[in-house]
């Protein structure tokens, strides 16, 4: 849960969690519907997709027990050298490195690593310094190293305005004693973002709206939303946009906006009809009342629109 995700955002989600599925066995049980609506709203899904599948593993190779050795760890399905060392030497007090974005910063300016921190040879050698120092670490402090070097990123040398007057480093850091703070790391340009817009409809019949879950191997695959299609940004001929469903007129109930990547979306939500008849033009999807859809796991922006319509669901 906290890899990319503040630790503010997930208490509430780890209570939750773990007063349902507080063991890897019960995990491994749960379905794929349960997981997903439990960690609705973390984001990056395929996060708990990779848990679930590392849940089953470890009952089915480790009787249950989470794995001891790094490479018994780095096995697991979404286990990278960062989570399992960071495992490794919080958990079990071993002298596994780790190398996120904060101690990538701290260890480039103390040390005056230069050139792209995520490049190969930049990166390489940041590695090399964080298997060092924390190979010097005392028996029963390699945990607490690793969380300092984190909490230093985190707390005092920030990527803007770092706090150096209050960094117990300031003597030894290469980049302070250049006042080279801010060229430390390196970190490429971005990529220019790329609008997007997204036409959804809400389709109401017989108390029930229709619905469809996203497919496996895409942007959140598995979660559900209201039928949608992509137009142009400046696409005016909505109702051909829209086809086959039938725009009902008026403007939108809400626009969602929202980041995915380096794209930035505008969802478009708007009440429409299914004129289908018959098999061959069966509606795309599901028809759920208002109950069911609440029990479901919705991808964020269309449980925004989800949000929106609970005041008139019962009309």
């Amino acid at each position: 849960m906290l890899q990319q995700t503040q630790v503010k955002t997930v208490i509430a989600y780890w209570e939750r969690w773990m007063r349902v599925l507080p063991d890897a066995g019960a995990f491994a049980r749960a379905t794929p519907a349960q997981i997903h609506k439990l960690w609705e709203g973390l984001g990056y899904y395929a996060r708990v997709r990779n848990a679930h599948a590392a849940a089953r593993l470890i009952v089915a190779k480790h009787g249950g027990e989470f794995p001891r050795t790094f490479e018994e760890i780095l096995a697991l399905p979404g286990i990278g050298r960062y989570t399992a060392g960071a495992i490794c030497s919080i958990a079990y007090d071993q002298p596994a490195a780790i190398l996120d974005g904060n101690v990538m910063r701290v260890l480039s300016r103390v040390f005056g690593v230069g050139g792209d921190a995520r490049g190969k040879a930049a990166n390489a050698r940041l590695w090399g310094l964080a298997r060092e120092l924390v190979s010097l670490a005392d028996a029963g402090k390699r945990g607490r190293f690793n969380e300092a070097l984190m909490e230093l990123g985190a707390l005092v040398c920030a990527p803007r305005q770092p706090r150096c007057p209050a960094c117990p480093l300031r003597r030894g850091c290469f980049a302070r004693r250049e006042d080279r703070v801010a060229e430390y790391p390196r970190v490429p340009a971005r990529t220019r973002s790329a609008r997007r817009r997204f036409l959804a409809f809400i389709v109401k019949k017989n108390r029930c709206f229709l619905a469809r879950r996203r497919p496996a191997g895409g942007v959140n695959a598995h979660l559900w939303e209201f039928p949608n299609v992509e137009v142009a940004p400046g696409e005016r001929n909505l109702a051909a946009a829209a086809a086959p469903f039938v725009l009902a007129g008026g403007g939108p109930v809400c626009r969602v906006r929202h980041s995915i990547t380096r794209y930035r979306i505008v969802l478009e939500a708007y009440r429409a009809g299914w004129p289908g008849r018959g098999a061959k033009n069966s509606a795309p999807g599901v028809w759920r009342t208002p109950a069911q859809m609440e029990r479901l796991a919705w991808a964020a922006a269309h449980r925004k629109i989800l949000a929106v319509l609970k005041p008139s669901r019962r009309s």
